[in-house]
């Protein structure tokens, strides 16, 4: 029997075989492409070639297996995960393709030959599907694919499919054409016999399952819906890897392969519980059971998140990653005891079994444990109220004869508790409850309304002026002629502008943390502004505030020098500080994500303590004495791949690198980069840390300034100084001066403390004195100028000296500013039912305050002081003597 790691190399080979350029998987984690945040399937990172803006080169036949992630849009498997045996947020698509080549009878006769010739599964348990067209989108039969099939299989083997099952989209827009699915019967004979395996076909059996679909990508949907045919023809395939090794395992669950296994056995031992799976015939197993591997399946796409450089986090793709974990938590807290954070111990295996395959995950580790750990420990310590509240609502519902909670709930459990809405209707679904996901949604448009800034952003489709491919000069120019190559209008809240794609262009489009080109666009007639430059599908898009008058004019491309000076400055100011973090803190230093623009350098990089300040210093004299040796930019353009890491360059984890790679090498500084540098490290002119934190579980900041921007900052400190040293009459010896003030101002500070205290206890003395009986209560009344804080003191005193039957309101005064203070004894509030909160908030008004506190206790701040002695007033009249 095969084991994975042995199916996985297989298919690479006999792809190989047959001519393909075997390659690595590209990062789960999408960073250059708008429409998606993840790799959601194989021809992700080959969009660019398939949508004709990236020549492929003489690699036109490809193979790999590529890590994906689906839980979110139109490919969303995460409710399913756990509760089927196939169904799984991270999984491995093993993928060939074709740009430009061979086409449908290839692909067929290929995948044929793989798995019957190779694998040996046996013909007759296999089916396919061929798309049977759509009249509305004028799209026939695919008879093409359907008479390839008929060499290898019977009719009654070749099933038609409509437009859900066999027509395949990337997402809204984007590549898509008809596909051919080939599925597997795995039933016993008995039972094949009973029901023929065709009529089973897509009717979501776990054992007639698809394992392969070919993708024939012939068109593009545009923003219109509308199809237009590709630059040319592409074979898409991808065939579920985890799915392929359980039918040559003989397995009736994906979580039975040694996919999983090890890393069940592993939960086993450190929960003390037994995984049975079909042998489980309680509740309480199945629940078991479905959290072992709810757990196995979410460790997998999360770990190999942050291998690629996400954390989790409140936002976009962070905010993916951290439900996924939130939910797998939440299963073992519930179902497998786990009280406290456990997942993460879990990642030692993990890398054992996948890390040959994925050199990222050893290689990340440390960064991925002390991620999770802290991750679960943070959604642990409000796990349990979380649930306390939700059972309490589930109990009023069920009290009331309710079956959907509403929304306004849901949202609580995620705006107080971090509960994301499909974890809340999970726990409500187990307990047969319903949740309002449209109430959930309006509370949610309300918060997102009070904060928004932007509206949606609608693109329209791209008009085409010429034909052509995009070429980026920017590493040799900053002008150049142009001209336009195709445009689209944008339209964000009122606002409206145009993105260009030129046929050549210095601009530099934001990617890789440092921020676009700006600058303008000359022609004979007219001057036209590029507010900003960003990248999408490999490509510099322009964006201007109008369209040019003349669109086919000829144009030259200017980038603003300074600007770009700046962001150059920095950028190669980042290389220098990661080379200088790995002499002083080690090499387990990556960097994990950086930020630089004209006038700012921020750098993320794993470390797992606060950096002191003497390493800080350290670090700053290394880059500085890297400036001053002047070293200049070293440039390896189209350099393969394996000859630039021979060079000793640093490659990301988390970056998708292709054949030939851009290598920057400043002294002993040397990395893969595609950025824009300084023409050598002098022109970076200083470089000083003006910040340094921590911004998740093992990940740092260091925010820094170069340059101008550095040379302006000494002088504003410089100018403090001088200002700081005018103060104490130019001393010369500032720091003794400053020093003795601060000593003086303590002491001063302490006999003021004393001095009020025995303010307070003369006031204490005098208010006692004159406390009035009203119906056997003794109230104190007073209106005085006094800090807050001590007004609380006297209010406490006072309370000390009558213990019984006190109901005391002092007004004060102070900075203009008034403050009630009411004080009730225990008996007031327990035997009268009195409540100075209540109390105090109703007064307040005359103030034109508010405030609060507790039964026996309150204080209130408001704006009018000629209203306090009246507020004072108030509270004995509501306290009805």
């Amino acid at each position: 029997m095969m084991t994975a790691n042995e199916v996985r190399e297989s298919y690479k080979k006999f792809f190989e075989t047959k001519g393909h350029k075997i390659v690595a998987s590209a990062p789960m984690v999408i960073k250059d492409d708008p429409t998606l945040m993840f790799t959601n399937a194989g021809m992700n990172q080959w969009k660019d070639i398939i949508l004709g803006t990236k020549d492929p080169g003489k690699d036109v036949r490809r193979v790999d297996s590529q890590k994906c992630l689906r839980v979110s849009g139109k490919h969303n498997d995460l409710e399913e995960v756990g509760h089927d045996t196939y169904h799984h947020t991270m999984f491995e698509m093993l993928g060939n393709w074709s740009f430009g080549d061979y086409f449908k009878e290839g692909a067929i006769d290929y995948a044929w030959e793989y798995l019957v010739d190779v694998l040996h599964l046996n013909p007759e348990d296999l089916y396919v599907t061929v798309f049977e067209g759509s009249p509305e989108e004028n799209l026939s039969r695919d008879d093409e694919a359907a008479r390839f099939w008929g060499k290898h299989v019977p009719a009654d083997h070749i099933i038609n499919g409509n437009k859900h099952d066999n027509f395949w989209e990337m997402g809204d827009t984007g590549p898509c054409g008809p596909c051919s699915e080939i599925h597997v019967d795995s039933r016993t004979p008995e039972e094949k016999a009973q029901v023929p395996g065709r009529e089973l076909v897509n009717k979501d059996n776990p054992q007639v399952i698809e394992i392969w679909n070919i993708v024939f990508m012939q068109y593009n949907r545009k923003a219109d819906g509308s199809l237009e045919p590709l630059p040319m023809h592409v074979i898409d395939t991808g065939m579920g890897f985890e799915r392929l090794v359980r039918m040559l395992q003989g397995k009736h669950s994906n979580y039975d392969t040694d996919i999983f296994q090890p890393i069940i056995k592993e939960i086993e031992r450190l929960t003390g519980l037994k995984y049975e799976d079909a042998h489980g015939d309680s509740r309480t197993q199945t629940n078991i059971d479905v959290a072992m591997r709810v757990v196995a399946d979410h460790l997998r796409a999360v770990a190999f998140s942050i291998a690629d450089g996400q954390l989790p986090s409140n936002a976009k793709a962070g905010y993916v990653i951290r439900r996924i974990l939130r939910r797998a938590v939440r299963y073992a807290y519930t179902f497998l005891n786990r009280k406290e954070a456990f997942m993460y111990k879990l990642v030692p295996v993990l890398v054992q079994e996948m890390g040959a395959a994925y050199p990222e995950l050893p290689a990340q580790q440390e960064l991925i444990a002390r991620v999770m750990k802290e991750e679960e420990d943070s959604f642990l310590r409000t796990l349990d109220k979380g649930i306390n509240l939700l059972n309490g609502d589930m109990d009023e519902l069920k009290a009331h004869g309710k079956t959907e909670l509403d929304g306004a709930a849901a949202f609580r459990l995620f705006d107080t508790y971090g509960f994301p809405l499909d974890l809340t209707e999970l726990i409500c679904r187990e307990n047969g409850y319903t949740v309002d996901g449209k109430g959930f949604d309006e509370e949610m448009e309300k918060q997102k309304a009070r904060a928004r800034n932007a509206a949606v952003v609608e693109n329209g489709d791209w008009e085409v002026v010429k034909e052509g491919e995009q070429e980026f000069v920017g590493y040799d120019y900053t002008e150049y002629e142009c001209h336009i190559l195709r445009y689209r209008k944008v339209t964000q809240k009122k606002n409206t502008f145009f993105e260009l794609v030129l046929d050549h262009t210095p601009f530099y489009g934001e990617m890789g943390g440092q921020v676009g080109d700006t600058g303008v666009l000359v022609s004979a007639d007219e001057t036209v502004e590029v507010i900003d430059t960003k990248r999408e599908n490999n490509q510099s898009i322009h964006i201007v505030k109008q369209l040019p008058k003349d669109i086919r004019a000829d144009f030259m491309a200017c980038v603003d020098i300074d600007k770009r000076d700046g962001s150059a400055a920095n950028h190669t100011a980042t290389h220098l500080l990661d080379y200088a973090l790995k002499q002083v803190l080690g090499d387990h230093v990556e960097q994990k994500g950086s930020y630089v623009s004209a006038d700012t350098l921020r750098f993320d990089f794993s470390h797992f303590q606060k950096v002191t300040d003497e390493e800080l210093r350290q670090v700053e004299r290394i880059v500085n004495d890297m400036i001053r040796q002047d070293f200049p930019l070293d440039e390896h353009r189209d350099t393969p791949l394996e000859e630039a890491k021979a060079l000793g360059a640093i490659a990301l984890f988390g970056e998708k690198y292709g054949d030939k790679v851009r290598v920057v090498r400043f002294g002993p500084s040397c990395e893969f980069c595609g950025g824009i540098h300084a023409k050598s490290t002098g022109r970076i002119g200083f470089f000083k840390i003006i910040g340094e934190s921590s911004v998740a579980a093992g990940i740092r900041r260091i925010e820094a300034l170069t340059g101008k921007a550095c040379e302006e900052a000494i002088y504003a400190l410089q100018d403090t100084l001088t200002d700081v040293r005018a103060l104490f009459n130019n001393a010369k010896d500032l720091k003794g001066v400053v020093g003795k003030y601060i000593e003086e101002h303590d002491a001063m500070k302490k006999d003021i403390e004393k001095f009020r205290a025995q303010t307070v206890e003369r006031l204490k003395d005098e208010l006692v004195k004159r406390v009035k009986l009203m119906n056997g209560v003794q109230v104190v009344r007073a209106v005085i100028e006094m800090e807050p804080s001590a007004a609380k003191d006297l209010v406490f005193k006072i309370r000390e000296a009558l213990p019984e039957n006190l109901l005391c309101v002092i007004g004060s005064k102070a900075h203009e500013k008034p403050m009630l203070s009411v004080m009730l004894s225990d008996d007031m509030v327990k035997g009268h039912s009195l409540n100075a909160g209540q109390m105090i908030r109703e007064a307040a008004k005359l103030i034109q305050g508010g405030g609060g506190g507790q039964p026996h206790y309150a204080q209130a701040g408001g704006k009018n002081i000629d209203g306090l002695n009246a507020a004072v007033d108030k509270v004995i009249e509501l306290a009805a003597l």
